[in-house]
């Protein structure tokens, strides 16, 4: 687990900018999102385990949330050359087969992630109306088995910014693959 400690953006920093391509063809920047009431970012990937079993809980999330003013984008930021699986033609595929209700953006040059300070696959950062961070952290406690989740982080903490109060647990560790940086960016 990454300790909060490593983290690189606290509670109230403004979401750093972005322009990045997707898998379905256009091109994304933070700007994009602004009429949405919040914006959800994960740095995931294709590869890893603990992206691919809270893949599912983050479509459900994502689907959920969205008539209620959330915007969400996953962004792979992986070396895609010492992690093949981690191509822009295979997040293509992945999003369609997983057919996700987001958009999968492609930061190729690790510059988002440095920004960021993303840490592992899957990292989740919630940002209010006005982009500033209100959750970093976990999708939830158990990554490998759903039925025995006890603590909801992320959908906590959406209930909570959509009912109007900061989110009872602002910040929680994160658990997964490490970011694969390209050897020029460790």
């Amino acid at each position: 687990m990454a300790e909060l400690s490593n983290f690189r953006l606290a509670v109230g920093d403004i979401a750093p900018p972005f322009d990045l391509p997707a898998t379905d063809g256009k091109r994304y920047r933070l700007e994009d999102f602004a009429s949405s009431r919040f914006l959800l970012v994960v740095f995931s990937c294709n590869h890893c385990p603990y992206a691919q079993a809270w893949e599912g809980r983050l479509i459900e999330l994502a689907r959920e949330y969205a008539p209620r003013g959330l915007a969400a984008v996953d962004i792979n930021s992986n070396d895609s050359e010492n992690y093949p699986d981690d191509s822009f033609d295979r997040m293509k595929e992945r999003a369609k087969l997983k057919q996700y209700p987001f958009p999968y953006l492609r930061d190729e040059s690790q510059e988002v992630a440095r920004t960021y300070g993303a840490l592992v696959t899957p990292h989740a950062y919630l940002f209010d109306t006005h982009r500033r961070l209100i959750f970093q952290g976990r999708i939830d406690d158990n990554w490998e088995k759903p039925h025995q989740v006890k603590h909801r982080y992320l959908r906590d903490a959406l209930e909570d910014a959509f009912a109007g109060t900061s989110p009872r647990v602002p910040t929680t560790s994160v658990l997964g693959c490490s970011v694969k940086w390209k050897p020029e960016n460790l």
